[in-house]
């Protein structure tokens, strides 16, 4: 089996919706209880085996290079002071063996041109696309589940699942066999189809294992609406010449792009937290 050892974090939108809070601090960078959303997402893909963290950037997002290099000071300061427990947590953001590479995506072009962004720090191998606004709760987690399934497969892998068809306007949607299981082998997939166009209600969530063929694709496909290139019509080009799996997780996702997912996330992880989350539920508990 191919190991896949890199990542990539497309991290260069705006967040819009979350302004005022993102006017001058990057959207991944807001935090879940004591973890920002990109931290989160990194956990993830080194838990998958991951060493390489290929994060395609823009303007305003220094915070998130800073949040993964070292803090010399601070580490410094928290010694001196005896602070061992918030050293180590510090020290501890990524493991020795992990490194960092940072692209700059110039022009807000969509998801498709940041991955594509990335070609040239990826190379000719396959690798994982995570979004931090996805927040998956999964056990394990969900790249790991998602690895097992390419080794087996040795395909794209693109993590889905089941939505309410009238929400299928918010999604890419993706067509499989009439009565086929997880992983499904994807026939087509349609980018924010009406509820009545939709070939099925399993919504593609941010999650992929991507064979580099997909950089053929993405310097290929016609630019949509507002201009952006599209990830989901790279996906249907790829569809057509090879085999891509949609693999419905074991997990809860917290959709963090919007502002009732991010309270949702925080309030169900605030309430697992080893060190407040007892405390928290009893809170939660008594103002029911």
């Amino acid at each position: 089996m191919t190991k896949i050892t890199k990542a990539v974090f497309p991290v260069a939108g705006m967040g819009t919706r979350f302004l005022p809070a993102t006017k001058a601090s990057p959207k991944e960078m807001l935090p879940v209880v004591d973890k920002p959303l990109i931290q989160y997402a990194v956990e993830e893909a080194v838990a998958a085996g991951m060493t390489e963290m290929i994060f395609v950037t823009g303007r305003g997002k220094r915070a998130i290079e800073d949040h993964f290099d070292r803090a010399v000071e601070l580490e410094a300061e928290l010694e001196s002071r005896g602070q061992a427990q918030l050293l180590q947590a510090v020290r501890g953001i990524l493991p020795k063996n992990v490194s960092c590479a940072y692209v700059r995506q110039p022009h807000a072009l969509g998801l498709g041109h940041a991955i594509l962004c990335a070609r040239s720090v990826v190379g000719d191998e396959p690798f994982a696309v995570v979004l931090a606004d996805d927040l998956i709760d999964g056990n394990p987690p969900v790249l790991k589940q998602m690895v097992s399934v390419f080794g087996r497969h040795g395909n794209s892998v693109i993590a889905v699942e089941n939505v309410e068809r009238r929400e299928t306007r918010r999604y890419g949607i993706v067509g499989v066999a009439p009565r086929s299981k997880s992983p499904h082998r994807v026939r087509s997939i349609v980018e924010k189809p009406d509820p009545a166009d939709a070939p099925s209600t399993l919504a593609v969530v941010g999650r992929y294992i991507l064979t580099p063929r997909i950089f053929h694709h993405l310097q290929r496909v016609r630019a949509g609406a507002g201009g952006e290139i599209q990830l989901t019509d790279a996906i249907a080009a790829l569809v057509a010449e090879e085999a891509v799996q949609a693999y419905e997780f074991r997990g809860i996702r917290y959709d963090c792009g919007s502002k009732l997912g991010y309270l949702q996330a925080n309030v169900e992880l605030g309430k697992k937290h080893p060190e407040i989350g007892k405390e928290f539920s009893k809170y939660l508990r008594a103002r029911a």
